[in-house]
């Protein structure tokens, strides 16, 4: 929207139809120590000394890195048509479809995003996507105390602490009791879990991929959680589904996830998307839109909202999520990308992470002063363990080319020379083989 200033008279009009006589009198009731004395807003610039001054900005930043960075976030191709798409101005310019027959064909978008993401997990029903996805994992937490009852959540400290920290922050003012679990050798332990799951539990939390890269299977976890009237609520990395067991396979009752690696460019930090499924018998707990697909009076296909009442978002803390925006543009790539790889496409594109990551880890087996952390499977991430400080080194490869990877001890103590790495499709032999060399250059010289 052009921003067009007001004229002398416009403004004179506007202050007479307040009733006031200046812009001076119209701010009276803010006392003067409380007034902004400069908001320090620079002389107008042209339209091409606004350009200039942005590609200055803009060239300060590393963008020709070649990233071996993950750690929730991850560096995957995006096929062309996803843009051109998503791009239409039908899809772009479409906002809240309370209007069916104004909105069938956003509507259908979400409703067809929402069936891509249930065969993705497995699961059976989802809505029309949260902000991101330590929201969504918030949000199932708050799902399972509404459906429970219970108001005492375990969660593995291999989630990522970026979305914990996001948990306790949603739900500081709240009742809810976290108990966090110790992983061991990278992965979940039983033992301390089990001794702290009881009837008083509501949900389990645990991630797949957790954030150290082990993969593991909670089917025992959901078992033992559902003999005691608990949830397990599973947060996923979505592309390593292609290859992994599914939550609705280990018998997991919601799965949310970020689904930026679906079709969405990292861009500086978002705009992100969060995705949310869950067994049909949770739909009537579950936040923000839903679509339906349904018939009209002449027997027609059409798409509506379902079960989400229109007052929910004026109901307080009674409201199932004080959420309003459905990330709809962001669902609509996802749903396309999902669209053009299809499902045989996951499973090569699973399969292509897992092999490079394995191959970039036979090539770091043979760094002397490098040791590859082995105790449990990965997917396209792992650990690795430094002879140095892994914050030191990742500042040193970035001089070499490289963004080498997350080090650990930003998020847990006593790891400071661990570095998490992660490997997508976009990583090519020459690349791998060219950041083992330099990282044995920065180590062991």
């Amino acid at each position: 929207m052009s921003f067009v200033p007001h004229t002398q008279k416009e403004v004179s009009q506007m202050l007479g139809a307040i009733g006031a006589g200046s812009i001076e009198e119209l701010f009276n009731d803010i006392k003067p120590p409380l007034r902004a004395k400069s908001f320090n807003i620079p002389e107008g610039k042209s339209e091409f000394e606004v350009l200039e001054h942005f590609k200055r900005l803009a060239s300060k930043n590393h963008t020709g890195l070649v990233n071996f960075v993950g750690a929730g976030f991850y560096d995957h191709y995006i096929p062309a048509a996803v843009d051109t798409i998503s791009g239409r101005s039908e899809f772009y310019t479409a906002y809240t479809p309370y209007q069916p027959e104004c909105s069938q064909g956003w509507l259908q978008s979400i409703y067809e995003y929402q069936t891509a993401v249930c065969e993705l997990t497995g699961l059976d029903v989802s809505n029309a996507s949260l902000y991101d996805g330590g929201t969504a994992l918030y949000e199932a937490a708050m799902m399972a105390v509404r459906s429970t009852g219970r108001n005492k959540i375990l969660m593995d400290s291999g989630v990522n602490l970026i979305y914990r920290t996001m948990l306790y922050t949603y739900t500081k003012n709240l009742s809810i009791e976290f108990v966090e679990i110790p992983v061991v050798h990278g992965q979940s332990s039983r033992d301390e879990l089990f001794r702290h799951l009881d009837d008083k539990t509501a949900a389990v939390i645990v991630q797949n991929p957790n954030f150290f890269g082990a993969v593991d299977d909670f089917t025992d976890v959901c078992r033992k959680a559902h003999s005691l009237g608990a949830l397990v609520i599973e947060s996923v990395y979505p592309i390593s589904l292609g290859m992994l067991k599914s939550p609705a396979e280990m018998g997991v009752d919601i799965a949310t996830g970020e689904g930026q690696s679906l079709g969405i460019p990292l861009s500086f930090g978002g705009p992100y998307l969060g995705f949310m499924t869950a067994k049909k018998e949770l739909v009537r707990k579950m936040p923000g839109r839903i679509v339906g697909a349904t018939t009209d009076k002449d027997g027609k296909r059409g798409f509506v909202l379902t079960l989400q009442a229109r007052e929910q978002h004026i109901r307080r803390e009674k409201a199932t999520s004080n959420i309003c925006s459905n990330e709809a543009l962001c669902a609509l790539r996802a749903v396309i990308y999902m669209s053009l790889i299809g499902r045989r496409g996951l499973k090569e594109l699973a399969e292509l992470n897992y092999n490079k990551a394995e191959f970039l880890k036979s090539l770091l087996d043979k760094v002397p002063c490098v040791k590859v952390k082995r105790s449990s499977p990965t997917f396209n991430e792992f650990t690795v363990l430094l002879p140095k400080n892994a914050d030191e080194v990742v500042h040193v490869m970035v001089d070499k080319g490289f963004a080498c990877g997350f080090p650990l001890g930003r998020f847990y103590k006593g790891m400071d020379n661990y570095m998490l790495v992660s490997v997508t499709e976009k990583r090519t032999k020459e690349e791998m083989v060219k950041f083992a060399e330099s990282l044995e250059a920065v180590l062991c010289d």
